[in-house]
């Protein structure tokens, strides 16, 4: 039996390549999108605890300096939450990016992989025909050369 030679190895191997960058690719997409979601966790906490002093600032004597400062600092978390969201949007749209790229790469890698089993498939079948008529020949030519027990004399 002749050893099986998959002409598309060289494009399945680099295609294996692209889909595992393209898979380490994706998780980094991952690791940051859930990295800028919890950080928008925590200034979401922030601007609550704000709130909630600003509110419990309000029941006591009024300073309008201290006021004007927790209102300033109120604002700077409100932006810091805007832009932690604007981040955090950016990191999912990029997740979702690179998720439609490990799926395209996964596809094309696994298409060529169909094609491998087919072709071993092939392969093999062919090999059994070959063995199987070899076996044939060799039952043939055994029954051709064998003198029978008993002769008609």
């Amino acid at each position: 039996m002749k050893k099986f030679r998959f002409p598309l190895r060289p494009v399945a191997v680099l295609r294996a390549h692209r889909e595992l960058r393209a898979r380490e690719a994706f998780a980094a997409a991952v690791h940051t999108y859930m990295t800028a979601e919890e950080e928008l966790a925590r200034t979401r906490a922030r601007v609550a605890q704000f709130e909630a002093e600003l509110f419990a600032g309000r029941r006591e004597r009024f300073s309008a300096a201290d006021e004007a400062h927790a209102l300033a600092a109120y604002r700077r978390e409100c932006g810091a939450e805007a832009e932690t969201e604007r981040t955090m949007i950016a990191a999912r749209a990029a997740m979702g990016e690179r998720r439609a790229e490990y799926l395209e790469a996964h596809r094309k890698l696994e298409v060529v992989n169909r094609l491998e089993t087919k072709a071993r498939t092939a392969h093999r079948l062919e090999a059994n025909r070959e063995e199987q008529s070899e076996f044939d020949d060799y039952a043939g030519r055994r029954a051709a050369t064998r003198r029978p027990l008993f002769s008609a004399v």
